[in-house]
């Protein structure tokens, strides 16, 4: 996404320069002037029925948007390029432009152009920004939306030592802090993935300098607005509290500075305060189990390794009844706690819905949670003053149905602390409920400009003025009846017509008859027309009485948002509530459905599951092979050998899976599943490269490795697949011991170490804290079975061959390289090969902490006399003859035992 510009800024158009506004045209000076204060925004500017985009905007939207580029007249010189948008249908155009990380300024008509002398006053009442987005239409209803602002804090040296974040769903508004280490920093974007970045314009190199490398738009802002005392001053009257202290902020510097950048932003940009943002919360590394890039990719999340949202955790996941609820499952999938009783407290609660009875119980609960409104989104809109009529008649609906969705809740809340809280945050707002039930009609219009919104009886005047509009009819026919009777003129008729209004018409031979009252307003040639005091009076109301009633509907309703403004704070505690309810449901259906258990956990070290399942695998194939997987402090890596789909990779990211799950709280799918402490998961899974970062596909493996080994702990979780491929085979062979018997004797980690280098199943002989299991194979008919089964000890064959043939390689290419394996086979048993560092200046020196046993092998080892051989000789005296000969004499040496050729 690009990068843009908040501040003001000295360019202006290329095609319309500001340097002379006098030489445009009045309402070219005011769309100059409005867009010198936007100058990286593209700015809709209305006119009538539509939304224009003039010179440079205009190129850009057409472009975008696919829009037609037209040109009219010329203002300052220039010629006047134009392309537009109906306003009733803006919104498509918005999400759009957003999606493609473009930011646009509404600029409406607020003055009256029945009273304006030059053009109708217009202003930008609103930004939207890839960050800032409340609108429905333009929100993904199970993705939140964040907009983050990072504040580098630096030593006397200019160095970065932590950086501050704070982030905002404007939304649901809210809000949150944390300051992690500039190495943090691309995780910390990873798990919250902001669509928009605030950094400061003084910064020259965000991604070098703070790892700055998410996919959302960044945007550039004066570097005064991370000030830190002003951003502290700002977030305390944000939230309205003398100290920061009661949110755990009391010693947040940078963050501070952040928030008060993102504050002032999110407000500029939507017009007004922030009424829905009224609590925070500070975030720390220790609270999650940490998560980096690699490992969310590669266990495929929310997100599949192609990009895909299906088929993915999250997905399988997903049987929420409410958009809030799967919000919700989102955060909790890349929010794991680290501390076991928040899972055991939701855990306890899936229990208890799961032994519910089958009336009132969880299918009951499901079916009313499916009644439920977004009301997280719609108190977002309601704070901002955008709510649209449907939104608050979904609110009282929503409000209206908790009583009876809180009895059931608390008919299985026995025991179960979270439902208990639950049960509690679902009382409704009477106060509200009763304003909501009172001003709003039982199936209000979409729109506030289309009338029908606010019920009858909630004002009189609004009442009155429906009345004469609807009833009109009724009248004239009522009063032409009265005259009838009062004037004896039989054939008196009161009508109406768009140039005369309304008349009663007289035919000619019976105005003697006309009473004194009567005046006349048009003479026909058969007949005469008339108008009353009484007639007169009506007209004057029924004229405009439609128009009037949609003006008084407009303005009571605006009174009406800002009597609802106080129910905020209630609204975001029943959404919270309802939100959670919905998820723990699902969790509960989730588990009935397929079968899964409740894990445990305990003080003791180490992650036992017996008969695991890849639960997203499970849901794609007929039958799925369930395997045991035992870690402890005396069992700390296993070294997994098998073909190639054989089912390695499934094993090891569903040891990671169903971990995770625990932690998130859901159940897991196994017979059992016993977990000790846990602090991080980590992945080296999969090949691939970063060509724009100028990693081959080698060096990113490394880099992962690297930092898995630089950063996991005792209790942490490792997966390793294939490492080593991308070099040669010593070369990745040597990396791979190395690495495992690093993650052994310095990390103590829980490892899964899949590998196809077999020798490095001679690894547990020398660590009694490794152990080897494969997944067996068989061949059958020159075909390969998968057996898919984990089984103790080393593999004992590749079946590479076997899985080429499958994938359709061309049998000439199978056989030919069956033959070329039996000969590497026995020339491998011939001759023991041997690798050597043509770029070694030095003999090796063997490490400190290696074992005494490989010191003394590396240092005893006997050089080949092929080396002694080819020291003496001296290339430039040799003659073609000689050459040869030494040639085959080299030959001879080579193929010689060591000890007979000495």
């Amino acid at each position: 996404m690009g990068t843009h510009t908040a501040s003001p800024d000295t360019s202006t158009d290329t095609a319309a320069p500001l340097a002379d506004l006098s030489q445009h045209t009045p309402m070219m000076q005011q769309y100059l002037r409005i867009k010198a204060e936007h100058p990286g925004t593209l700015v809709f500017y209305r006119m009538g029925d539509f939304y224009e985009l003039f010179f440079d905007d205009a190129e850009k939207a057409a472009r975008l948007l696919d829009l037609t580029l037209t040109q009219r007249g010329a203002s300052g010189g220039n010629p006047i390029r134009m392309a537009g948008v109906p306003h009733h249908a803006c919104e498509q155009y918005l999400a759009k432009l957003v999606k493609l990380g473009e930011s646009v300024a509404i600029c409406e008509q607020i003055g009256d152009p029945a009273t304006s002398k030059g053009p109708v006053e217009r202003k930008v009442v609103r930004v939207v920004t890839p960050g800032t987005l409340t609108d429905a239409a333009l929100l993904s209803d199970k993705t939140d939306v964040y907009l983050l602002a990072l504040c580098p804090t630096h030593n006397r040296r200019g160095v970065v030592t932590s950086v501050g974040l704070a982030w905002l769903n404007l939304a649901s508004g809210a809000l949150r802090l944390a300051e992690v280490a500039p190495g943090q920093v691309t995780t910390a974007l990873e798990r919250i993935r902001p669509a928009e970045t605030l950094i400061a314009d003084s910064i020259t190199d965000a991604q070098t300098s703070l790892g700055v490398t998410n996919p959302g738009a960044t945007t550039r802002v004066p570097a005064w607005h991370f000030d830190v005392g002003s951003g502290t001053q700002r977030l305390r009257e944000q939230l309205d509290v003398a100290s920061l202290d009661g949110f755990g902020a009391q010693t947040l510097t940078c963050a501070c500075g952040a928030a008060g950048a993102l504050l002032l932003y999110a407000a500029a940009t939507q017009g007004q305060q922030l009424r829905h943002v009224r609590s925070l919360k500070v975030e720390y590394e220790s609270e999650y189990i940490g998560l980096d890039p690699a490992t969310r990719r590669n266990l495929e999340l929310t997100e599949t390794l192609r990009g895909t949202e299906s088929p993915t955790l999250f997905s399988l996941l997903d049987t929420c009844c409410t958009t809030m609820g799967s919000r919700l499952l989102r955060h909790w999938l890349h929010h794991p706690p680290r501390d076991a009783s928040i899972a055991q407290a939701r855990q306890q609660a899936i229990g208890a819905l799961l032994d519910a009875p089958t009336s009132g119980g969880l299918d009951t609960l499901r079916g009313a949670l499916r009644k439920i409104s977004d009301i997280e989104r719609i108190t977002g809109r309601l704070a901002l003053l955008s709510a649209r009529p449907r939104d608050l008649s979904s609110l009282r609906d929503t409000f209206a149905a908790l009583p009876d969705l809180r009895v059931l809740v608390a008919s299985v809340a026995a025991h179960a602390s979270a439902l208990e809280r639950i049960t509690a945050a679902l009382e409704p707002p009477h106060e509200c409920l009763d304003l909501l039930t009172n001003a709003i009609a039982a199936e209000p219009a979409a729109l506030i400009r289309d009338g029908g919104v606010i019920a009858r009886g909630y004002d009189p005047d609004l009442d009155e003025l429906r009345d004469i509009s609807e009833n009109c009819d009724q009248f004239l026919i009522d009063l032409e009846a009265r005259e009838r009777t009062r004037t004896g003129i039989a054939n008196l008729r009161v009508e109406y017509n768009k140039v005369h209004g309304f008349y009663i018409e007289v035919t000619r031979g019976q105005t003697d008859k006309v009473p004194d009252d009567y005046r006349r307003r048009q003479t026909l040639k058969n007949a005469e027309r008339y108008i009353t005091p009484e007639l007169k009076a009506f007209e004057d109301k029924a004229l405009s009485a439609q128009e009037r009633a949609l003006a008084r509907e407009r303005a009571l309703y605006d009174a009406l948002l800002q009597n609802l403004l106080p129910f905020i704070a209630d609204c975001q505690r029943v959404a919270s509530a309802l939100a959670e309810l919905d998820l723990l449901c699902a969790f509960a259906e989730r588990a009935r459905a397929l079968d899964w258990v409740a894990p445990e956990f305990t003080a003791e070290a180490g992650i036992d599951i017996e008969q695991g399942r890849h639960p997203v695998v499970e849901a794609q194939v007929e039958q799925f092979i369930a395997n045991d997987c035992c870690l402890s402090q005396d069992r700390k890596l296993l070294l997994i050998t098998g073909p190639n789909m054989g089912g390695k990779s499934t094993f090891m990211r569903q040891t990671a899976l169903i971990a995770l799950m625990a932690h998130v709280g859901s159940y897991v799918p196994a017979k059992r599943a016993r977990f000790g402490a846990l602090d991080r998961i980590f992945t080296r899974i999969g090949a691939a490269d970063d060509l724009a970062g100028g990693r081959s596909t080698f060096m990113v493996e490394m880099t992962e490795a690297a930092a898995i080994l630089n950063d996991a702990s005792a209790s942490s979780l490792v997966l390793m697949d294939e490492i080593g491929r991308g070099t040669s085979t010593f070369d990745g062979l040597a990396l791979a011991w190395a690495i495992a018997r690093h993650l052994l004797t310095h990390n103590g980690c829980y490892t899964l170490f899949a590998t196809h280098y077999f020798e490095l199943t001679q690894l547990p002989a020398e660590f009694a804290q490794a152990a080897n299991v494969h997944l067996s194979a068989v061949e059958h008919d020159h075909g390969i079975v998968f057996l898919h089964a984990v089984s103790e000890g080393p593999a004992n064959q590749s079946y590479g061959l076997q899985v080429a043939q499958l994938a359709g390689v061309p049998a000439a290419v199978i056989r030919a390289a069956r033959k070329h394996l039996v000969h590497l086979e026995q020339q491998s048993v011939s001759q023991p090969a041997a690798q050597f560092d043509l770029f070694a200046s030095q003999p090796y020196t063997p490490d400190e902490d290696d074992p005494p046993h490989e010191i003394q092998e590396t240092a005893e080892a006997p050089e080949h006399p092929v080396m002694d051989k080819l020291r003496a000789l001296d290339p430039n005296d040799l003659r073609p003859r000689e050459a040869l000969d030494l040639l085959y004499e080299l030959h001879e040496l080579a193929n010689r035992p060591p000890d007979a050729s000495r």
